[in-house]
């Protein structure tokens, strides 16, 4: 049997032609990769936080406020006063601020401990001392005249491990200073003769009425309560009682207040002694008093504006003259400046490596 071979023809597919694509001139593209990880949250982008320029501009209006205040008294008295005060300053002069200033620093030192020991917070007299001469020097030369106190506070409350009761103890130490010398003054006010003595029966009323409304809110706080207001309130409560009026505190923080006021009055005393104030003491105590006051309002620049302010007031007003209250003030700002430079040794010492005693040579 004979096999017959059939031929099949199959026609050919056509082969494809590879298109390639026309690369327009011009730098490649560059493919993008997503990222490797978990999907984006779903929702709006948050928006990024700014600090408000209202927040920004305020900063500057204290600085401003005790320029302007400067600015005022150059305009009336002239840079005279100025000069013949920094001028005048001596070796003794300096050498009683300096010797003033220890006894107040460590008095405002050991107040400070008082609190914060009462409000459970370690300090010892060495590292308080060493802070309290490095705000005071913060204080002496940067606008405000609370920032080293700021700095103190947060320093402390941040080497004791807490934030909150640090800045607390130095925040109840400042007021209690501060309500020492309103009493003290007030008291001084009513015994020497000055341009503020008819007012201070309704300055005494106010604090009384201020005093007991502060007594009848401390009772009022609620005991128990969830809100921020009434565990601040409880907060503050306990923080009085702890820290101010417990009975190892109160008298220590009274004495240092007043040892620490009087220690700030002899040295605006032997700044009107140098400016050349010959008036009796009798008459330049409560001058001199008000301008101490005066230093409180935090509007001044490196410590001068509304102390110069008053001092001019006051003296101008108890027939002196304004130029005598400039002066007056100047010195005192210069003499406070020489006092605290102890500070600008610790602020310096704080910032310098330190050497392990194994590396010595």
């Amino acid at each position: 049997m004979s096999h017959v071979a059939v031929a099949v023809s199959v026609p050919a597919r056509p082969v494809p032609t590879a298109v390639v694509p026309v690369v327009p001139p011009g730098p490649l593209p560059v493919a993008v990769v997503p990222p490797v990880g978990p999907p984006p949250a779903v929702g709006p982008a948050p928006t990024p936080v700014r600090p408000r320029p209202a927040r920004r501009g305020r900063a500057w209006v204290r600085p401003a406020a005790g320029l302007a205040v400067l600015a005022a008294l150059v305009a009336y008295v002239g840079t005279g006063p100025f000069l013949a005060g920094l001028r005048l300053i001596d070796v003794p002069a300096l050498a009683a601020a300096l010797g003033i200033g220890v006894i107040t620093t460590v008095c405002c030192a050991w107040r400070w401990s008082l609190v914060a020991g009462g409000l459970g917070v370690r300090l010892p007299m060495r590292a308080a001392v060493a802070h309290c001469y490095r705000a005071i020097f913060l204080n002496s030369t940067l606008p405000g005249g609370v920032l080293g106190d700021v700095h103190r506070a947060v320093r402390h409350g941040r080497d004791a491990g807490d934030l909150a009761r640090g800045v607390r103890a130095v925040v109840w130490e400042r007021t209690a200073g501060q309500v020492v010398q309103l009493v003290i003054a007030v008291a001084v006010l009513a015994a020497f003769p000055s341009p503020v003595r008819p007012y201070l029966p309704a300055l005494a009323v106010v604090f009384a009425v201020a005093a007991v409304a502060l007594v009848l809110a401390a009772r009022a706080v609620p005991r128990s309560g969830a809100s921020r207001l009434a565990r601040a309130a409880r907060t503050a409560v306990a923080d009085v009682r702890s820290g101010l009026l417990a009975r190892r505190t109160w008298a220590g923080v009274v004495i240092a207040s007043a040892v620490v006021f009087a220690g700030h009055l002899a040295t605006f005393m032997v700044a009107a002694r140098t400016a050349g104030a010959d008036a009796p003491m009798s008459r330049l105590l409560p001058l001199t008093l008000l301008a101490l006051l005066a230093m409180a309002l935090p509007l001044n620049v490196g410590g001068f504006g509304p102390r110069e302010g008053v001092a001019a007031w006051a003296f101008a007003a108890a027939g002196l003259t304004a130029a005598q209250g400039v002066a007056t003030g100047t010195v005192y700002g210069a003499l406070v400046l020489v006092a605290s430079l102890p500070g600008a040794v610790v602020l310096l010492a704080r910032r310098l490596p330190r050497r392990e005693p194994g590396n010595c040579r």
